[in-house]
């Protein structure tokens, strides 16, 4: 195979190929065009479990090369605080692939590292870095980043988690060209993905992050013909995403019962959803609402318990608990919570 001699892509107002979710045929990677004996050097960052499906499917394409694989360094983690890779680092080893790991791409030795590695074009998913111009210009196709949403909603560091707390029915994922702003590159391609109602953070990231794979590797596929054409982003419907702080955990019981129950839902299944429960934290794992609670009753009040869970009054309707983790225990169904917390009939989270 011979390498490809990149050409950066004009930016027009639209594609017959871009967005299913506008109506338009979603890009399937194995009837994308690449030209034969084309191969195209791909420098890969990313640092999560969410990273992990787009570099294997990077991998599984004899057209594309990854040759060099960015994360972060190992870190600390678990009882015993042993040195813990990040999982995009693990999936590297695994495949016997070219790793950097480096704290920042800011230091001069690592950015030497990745230009040396001379890629066509860098891909980044979830790294969590802004990315300095030498780093966005470093291949002739420049940077890509496949980002968790329908851009230009939800820009920023949690789109997963803010599509649920605001009770988004719809989602999906953006392949963008990168600029020097957070997520406000021209668009390349998008597909929709709808959110189920017993979505948590965990299980519809792992879907868009296996159905990001696939687009991206398809507009992948597309950059030596030429033929990916960019449309800009309308700024006018931007929203913001921004990374979740420990505060915004705390559940607030005098909230609607739907407010709270998506609350749990975006921080599922971890880091969890936080109350206290006699003083102690307890992490709220899943729950549902449940309209058996009395208007009288006070907001955070056990009001029942049953095999279906623990009922907890809200400002508006119940919540009822399905799974917990008390400080210091596994996770577990809240029936058996229920079951040794031994309520005395005047109990109360929060």
């Amino acid at each position: 195979m011979r390498r490809v001699v990149a050409r950066c892509w004009p930016t027009s107002g639209g594609s017959s190929w871009v967005s299913r979710s506008r109506g338009h045929e979603g890009v399937r990677s194995e009837s994308s065009p690449i030209l034969p004996g084309v191969t195209v050097r791909v420098v890969f960052l990313g640092n999560d479990r969410w990273s992990v499906p787009p570099l294997e499917a990077i991998i599984g394409e004899p057209d594309l090369d990854p040759v060099l694989i960015v994360t972060n360094p190992a870190k600390p983690a678990g009882r015993g605080s042993h040195p813990t890779r990040t999982p995009v680092a693990e999936a590297a080893v695994r495949a016997q692939l070219p790793l950097l790991e480096a704290e920042s791409l800011r230091v001069g030795s690592s950015l030497e590292a990745l230009l040396a590695a001379a890629p066509d074009v860098v891909v980044v998913v979830a790294y969590g870095e802004i990315l300095q111009r030498e780093v966005l210009e470093a291949g002739g196709f420049g940077a890509l980043n496949l980002h968790f949403s329908l851009l230009p909603r939800w820009r920023g560091a949690a789109p997963v988690q803010h599509a649920l707390l605001a009770g988004d029915e719809v989602t999906g994922v953006t392949v963008m060209r990168m600029d020097e702003g957070l997520d406000t590159g021209p668009i390349l391609n998008q597909l929709e993905e709808r959110i189920r109602p017993e979505d948590d953070a965990g299980s519809l990231g792992a879907r868009l992050a296996h159905n990001g794979g696939m687009l991206l590797v398809g507009v992948l596929r597309m950059l030596p013909t030429g033929g990916v054409p960019a449309r800009p982003q309308d700024d006018r419907l931007a929203t913001w995403a921004p990374r979740l702080l420990a505060e915004d955990r705390v559940l607030d019981w005098t909230l609607p019962a739907n407010t709270i129950v998506r609350r749990v839902r975006a921080l599922a299944p971890d880091p969890g959803a936080t109350t206290r429960f006699r003083g102690e934290p307890l992490k709220v794992i899943a729950a549902g609402v449940d309209h058996d609670a009395s208007r009288r009753d006070v907001p955070g009040m056990v009001v029942g318990t049953d095999h279906r869970g623990v009922l907890v009054a809200s400002g508006q309707g119940g919540v009822r608990l399905v799974e917990v983790a008390p400080a210091g225990r596994k996770r577990m169904a809240a029936s058996a919570w229920a079951r040794g917390a031994r309520f005395d009939g005047d109990e109360r989270l929060g």
